[in-house]
């Protein structure tokens, strides 16, 4: 990571919110908002413009990396926690001091095909990535460089069969 850049993985249930939902989205854009958990909170604030991000579809037949996306926007407080009427609602957070934060990420590109789960543990490289330690269950997750580096070659090994 020697240009700064940083690495990511962000899990979506295809059915809620998918690499095609976000591809359809005004320029490519979202936010990424919803995000309950402190962990992966910290994560998010971590971000930097031009990290790079992996669309990861959980919940589905099978779970896949689905593509890459690109944070466009740094954090900044998610309003769906002070929304009432929305499911991420959290009566306990204040407006002066937001408990909940979003980045806003930007569609690259769908792989050709999905990365299932069970692929992505046959690689020897890739056996100390978080998203495949047993237990692991965080939304959002870092990604080291030489992990990125097995799984875009993959995708493109993919795409040549």
């Amino acid at each position: 990571m020697a240009d700064g850049r940083h690495y990511w993985l962000m899990k979506s249930e295809p059915e809620v919110f998918s690499i095609d939902d976000l591809a359809r989205s005004p320029k490519g854009t979202t936010s990424w908002d919803g995000v309950r958990n402190y962990q992966a909170r910290n994560f998010m604030r971590a971000m930097k413009v031009g990290d790079q991000v992996l669309f990861y579809h959980s919940n589905a037949n099978p779970p896949a990396v689905a593509g890459v996306a690109e944070v466009v926007k740094t954090a900044y407080p998610d309003a769906t926690q002070f929304d009432k009427r929305d499911t991420h609602y959290d009566p306990a957070s204040n407006p002066d001091e937001p408990r909940w934060d979003m980045v806003d990420i930007r569609f690259i590109r769908k792989f050709v095909a999905p990365l299932s789960l069970d692929l992505l543990r046959a690689q020897a490289g890739l056996k100390g990535m978080e998203l495949l330690r047993k237990g692991s269950r965080l939304s959002v997750q870092p990604v080291r460089a030489a992990e990125w580096n097995e799984v875009i070659r993959l995708a493109e090994v993919q795409a040549d069969s």
